[in-house]
């Protein structure tokens, strides 16, 4: 009896009530599921399998010369002739077991050709002649360049002094240790990413939308509290994060063999404090405004400098020195850096309770803030 009595209170209740309307709401809107759970999906794949795949690194180099260099003696020993008259193109390969192999495509044309070529970034690097001796032309800037150079000019000295060069296999040992690949870099990022865009958008847009549609008028004039409101969203919201990073760790469990090797337990707790940091910034975002364009500009002002500057793709190590404190400070890197660390370097809960706590006070003083600021018209 005290059983159905409970049962019947909580579903009179009108935050069960809310919650369960906007899950429907949510669940209801195909493009919602696509962009929220598969999207994220396909996107870690197709990273997965650039990153893991044994590929050919291609470099495409331009050739001006007035007189046969030793370059055209070695592409006639080692390389692949034109199969036609027509073409100026060689290719030389050069085969790695280990580090992949490598297809330089030289391109023989005049300068004011390859200067055009480069530009349009159809090539990276032009070789020139002077008295006989190779000369290349890059910008010192571009490290694609700076890696066609090191490459080629290391193979060019070591054939010219009919040297054998050393087998990768020997002098490099590659790490194949769980954590270190990129794809196990990428997946922590990409999980704390979706979970961001997921509340901003999720919360934000839709106040601001129905604020716009004078919905929430309409709902201020029933007894409902607006913080029952709020919460019911973060509720479905966080409902819904957790579902999509479950999908997205099974995928790449069974594609990539990522593991988690830390705490589970303090990685719940990490992704709840997380949620409850964006819910309080969603809400913040979100109290006053009701504009959309003005709602898409605030959400993309605090959304785009995290997704670069946070490390979701590539650390944030290269970044100038000076601004690494700062980068570190925002909500987005905590929880990367949390979660990489117990993914990859199997952090528990000593490592993990100083950002979940400033993770959670944040949030809530954010949410406080909002809900002082909100308005329903």
């Amino acid at each position: 009896m005290k059983i159905m009595n409970g049962f019947k209170l909580l579903k009179n209740n009108q935050l069960y009530q809310l919650t369960i309307t906007h899950f429907l709401e949510t669940i209801r809107e195909p493009s919602v599921l696509f962009w929220g759970i598969l999207f994220p999906v396909l996107l870690s794949i197709g990273m997965g399998l650039a990153f893991t795949q044994s590929s050919e690194s291609k470099f495409r180099i331009m050739i001006v010369e007035n007189n046969p260099t030793k370059l055209d003696s070695l592409l006639q020993v080692h390389g692949q002739e034109p199969q036609n008259e027509n073409s100026n193109i060689s290719i030389w390969k050069i085969n790695d077991n280990t580090l992949g192999n490598t297809i330089f495509s030289f391109i023989r044309n005049d300068w004011k050709t390859a200067i055009v070529a480069l530009k349009r970034g159809d090539a990276d690097v032009i070789i020139t002649d002077s008295l006989g001796e190779i000369q290349y032309h890059f910008d010192p800037k571009n490290t694609q360049a700076q890696l066609i150079y090191m490459k080629l000019s290391a193979l060019l000295d070591s054939k010219t002094n009919e040297k054998h060069i050393v087998s990768s296999d020997t002098n490099i040992k590659p790490l194949t240790l769980k954590g270190v690949r990129y794809i196990d870099f990428l997946i922590p990022g990409l999980i704390a990413f979706g979970m961001m865009s997921s509340i901003l958008w999720g919360i934000s847009y839709s106040i601001i939308d129905r604020r716009s549609q004078k919905l929430l008028r309409r709902m201020v004039a029933t007894p409902m509290k607006k913080y029952n409101l709020l919460i019911a969203m973060m509720l479905v919201r966080t409902l819904m994060n957790f579902i999509e990073a479950a999908i997205l760790f099974f995928v790449v469990w069974l594609l990539f063999d990522i593991q988690i090797q830390g705490n589970i337990g303090a990685l719940f707790v990490l992704f709840l404090a997380g949620n409850i940091a964006f819910t309080g910034i969603a809400v913040l975002i979100s109290c006053r405004t009701s504009k959309t364009e003005v709602g898409n500009g605030l959400i993309n002002t605090v959304q785009l400098p995290m997704m670069i500057l946070s490390g979701i793709f590539f650390s944030y190590q290269n970044f100038p020195q000076w601004s690494i404190g700062t980068i570190k400070l925002l909500p987005l890197t905590a929880i990367t850096d949390g979660m990489r660390s117990i993914f990859n370097e199997g952090a528990g809960w000593l490592e993990i309770i100083t950002p979940s706590i400033s993770l959670s006070v944040f949030g809530i003083i954010c949410f406080v803030v909002g809900i002082r600021l909100f308005k329903w018209y």
